[in-house]
This record gives C-alpha cells, sequence and structure tokens, in this order.
C-alpha cells in the first residue's frame, strides 16, 4: 500500500508534467491526509486549473496522466470550481497542499 509521503512526492516530482495540463496547484485530502487510508482508500486529489486551460479535455488528459502515475491506485479529482457547498468546506479544511 502507498502512504501520503509517497503521493506527495510523486506529485513533487511531476509538478511541471502537471502544468501542461493547466494544473495550478494540486492538494490531497480525505483519508490518506488523515493517515486513516486502507487497502480500498482511493486518492483524493483537489486542483486549481488555470482559468484559460479549465476545460474537458485537460480534465480528461490529466484523469489519464494520474492513473499512469499511480498505476494500481484509484484517483479521484475534485477541481476546486466544482466543490460542493456541503462537502467544500470540509475538504478545504483538511487539504493539504503539494
Amino acid at each position: 500500500m502507498i502512504t501520503k509521503d509517497y503521493i506527495l512526492t510523486a506529485i513533487r516530482k511531476h509538478r511541471s508534467d502537471l502544468s501542461k495540463f493547466g494544473v495550478q496547484s494540486v492538494g490531497l485530502f480525505g483519508s490518506y491526509v488523515r493517515n486513516e487510508q486502507t487497502s480500498k482508500s482511493d486518492i483524493d486529489l483537489l486542483i486549481d486549473f488555470d482559468p484559460e486551460k479549465e476545460n474537458f479535455d485537460n480534465y480528461m488528459a490529466l484523469c489519464d496522466y494520474l492513473d499512469l502515475l499511480f498505476q494500481n491506485e484509484k484517483v479521484e479529482i475534485v477541481t476546486k470550481n466544482g466543490l460542493s457547498p456541503h462537502i467544500g468546506p470540509a475538504i478545504l479544511k483538511e487539504v493539504q497542499y503539494v
């Protein structure tokens, strides 16, 4: 099972690649931030896109890239603009930006 440090290090190492998709910032939230992950946990990432590059194609390309980066792990992406008013505040409270 991977660790929070592994995820954060991988994102840091691939920062320049992520920027090609218009990613301005990446934050980890959920079970990995709380150190409550299990073998069934997914990687929850909060993504903030450059407004001029936030589109479906970049979103899907980023999803594909992260699936390759974290090969055997499920990655869930939430955009800052797509945060629910109900759960968004909890995510913003615990998110750890890379």
